[in-house]
Order: structure tokens, then sequence, then C-alpha cells
């Protein structure tokens, strides 16, 4: 693990070699980061202009990324969705062994906010709130649409392949969930054909975009979970209840309805929603929820992260299993 001393000097090479005049490095500080992944912000200062980066680093032995690919896949998926139109930050730079930091990336720093609750709640994102379930769609649509052959190598991901990985995990807990046991024979009776190979977000949310109160979604984040696969995941992800942040009479993240992420999907790509499977993926991503909960709980009773946040996760497999309820039992709130 290096520190932020340690970094610094390194950062600032990097960042002469890879900017237009030089520039020097300013507000260098860590914003978050675990085991795995360290996000740092910093100003490239030169000659009056200033340049907000991120800095997005794999800490230890790890490639930085839980989808089994590392930061330099990352990046490289990015720059591809940049190309074909999705807004993304901004990649500058990809860290190489000869800049001695590890495996990363520096990119833009886009001004906006990612927390749900202020963009929910706050007065300053009320005239854009009504426009992001349909912003929500198009973007998909977007990603959806970069050629499979443009991208880097990603793992597939069908529908069959998830459902097994997260039984091993759930079986692997020996910790029974009767709701969640029959979510999975739910699931398993109706996986959808494996026909479809697109370009998967894998983590498209609320949480995960960068939200500002002019213009709304400028940029989708955190893209270590993409897999190629079934396109209709991403729309159900993001309406998982998890995800609306209390606001459950909006089933978009929490700020609009269905018809608008569909509308919004179906007039970039062309295509109609198929509205059945993005019903499965919704149910799919709460049984998904659920099961991490359950991982977040373990990892903080195990004592490998006694973090309070690992404790207040973990207790919310509960709210998967009312959410799975309510799909499951056909209720009005549900797709």
């Amino acid at each position: 693990m290096i520190d932020q001393n340690e970094l610094l000097p390194k950062l600032r090479r990097v960042i002469a070699g890879a900017f237009p005049g030089a520039p020097e490095v300013a507000n260098f500080r860590r914003l978050s980061g675990g085991a795995s992944q360290e996000t740092w912000s910093l100003d490239a200062e030169s000659n009056g202009n200033v340049t907000g980066l991120i800095l997005r680093r794999a800490s230890g032995r790890r490639p930085g990324s839980s989808a089994g690919f590392g930061l330099d896949t990352e990046a490289a998926l990015i720059q591809v969705a940049e190309d074909h139109g999705v807004p993304v930050p901004h990649v500058h730079h990809v860290l190489q062994p000869h800049d001695d930091m590890g495996m990363g990336f520096i990119m833009n720093r886009i001004k906006g906010e990612t927390i749900a609750r202020k963009i929910l709640r706050d007065a300053e994102f009320d005239a854009v709130r009504p426009k992001l379930a349909r912003q929500s769609g198009e973007i998909a649509a977007k990603v959806h649409a970069i050629p499979v052959d443009a991208l880097p190598e990603l793992p597939r991901l069908g529908a069959a392949e998830q459902l097994a990985q997260y039984q091993d995990m759930y079986d692997n807990f020996y910790y029974p969930h009767p709701v969640f046991e029959y979510a999975f024979r739910w699931l398993a009776d109706r996986v959808p054909a494996d026909t479809d190979a697109r370009c998967v977000h894998g983590d498209f949310r609320h949480g995960n975009f960068m939200i500002c109160p002019t213009n709304g979604i400028v940029a989708a984040l955190d893209w270590e979970l993409a897999h190629t696969g079934d396109s209709m995941e991403d729309l159900g992800w993001i309406c998982v209840n998890s995800w609306r942040f209390g606001n459950i009479d909006q089933p978009v993240g929490g700020f609009g309805p269905y018809e608008e992420l569909f509308a919004g999907y179906e007039s970039v790509s062309g295509l109609p929603v198929d509205r059945d499977r993005v019903k499965y993926w919704e149910t799919f991503g709460s049984l998904k929820w659920g099961i991490m909960c359950m991982s977040m709980y373990f990892t903080f009773n195990s004592g490998l992260d006694r973090s309070i946040e690992r404790a207040a996760i973990g207790r919310r497999s509960s709210e998967a299993e009312i959410d799975l309820m309510r799909l499951l039992t056909g209720s009005p709130k549900g797709l």
C-alpha cells in the first residue's frame, strides 16, 4: 500500500508528461476506496488554467475490478463508450509500468452530484428531476449500441451464468432465506433465451450517474461490472427498489416512471423494450442485492471489515426479501 507522500512525486511526473505545458499538481486528496481500489481528486494547474482530474488506482495486488478485469480494461471501455456517444469522463492517461504507480487511469473530474438523497430532494434539482428517467433510457440505449467487436475483452454473462454465480454465493453462507430460495426457483424457471450479446454496463443505476442541476445526467460512472449479455439487464437494475432511495412510487431511480425510461430507450435504439425481460432482471436484481447484503454481513461478522457501513448494509437483506415478495406476488408497485 502506497501512501500519499510516496504517490505524489510519481503523480507529478505522470501529469507533467501527459498534459501540455507540464502543469503542477494541486489539491491532491483521497476521496474513497476499499481494499482493491482507490479514488483520488487533484487539479492540474498551468498558467492559470485548472483541469479537475480523478485518479482511479488499484491497491495492493488486486487488479482493481470485481468483474475479473483490471482498471486498464475499464479505462479502455470508457474510451470506447465515449467514442460511441455515451456521456462519460474523458480518460487522459492509463498508467503504464514505467509510471511506477500500479494499475489505474486518470480521467476528467465531472461537475455534478451522485448522492441520491440530494438529487431526489434538494430544490436545486427540481428542474431536471422529471427528465432523468428518459435520459437514463437514452443513455442505456447508447451503451447497448456499442459494437461488441469494438469492446475490450469483457466477460460474457447471461442470466443462467449469473444465476449460478449467486446461487453458489448464497449456498456458501449456510444461512437459509426462504424468500431468496423461492426467488431462485422462480428465476430458474424463467431464464430468458440467451440470444442477446450487447455491451451491458452492469451497475446502471442512480448513484452511478453524475447529475447536474441544469443538464441532468452528464456522465455514467463505475464501469467495473461491465460485460456482454442481455441489454434488458441494465433497464431492470435501475428499477430495483433499493435504487429508488425511498421513492417507491417512482420505479426508475426514485425519479421517474417505467414509461419514461422505456420511451427514452426506444427513441434512441429504435427497438422495443421487452417488458417481461425487464421484470425478470428487476426481480433478479432484487435477489442479487439481497445476496450482496448477506455478503456484507458475513464480511462484517467474520472480522475482515468491522466498519459500520458493512453492518448497516448487511441488515438490508430483509428489505430485499420484501421487494421480492412484492414483485413475485404481482404487486401494482412492480412492473
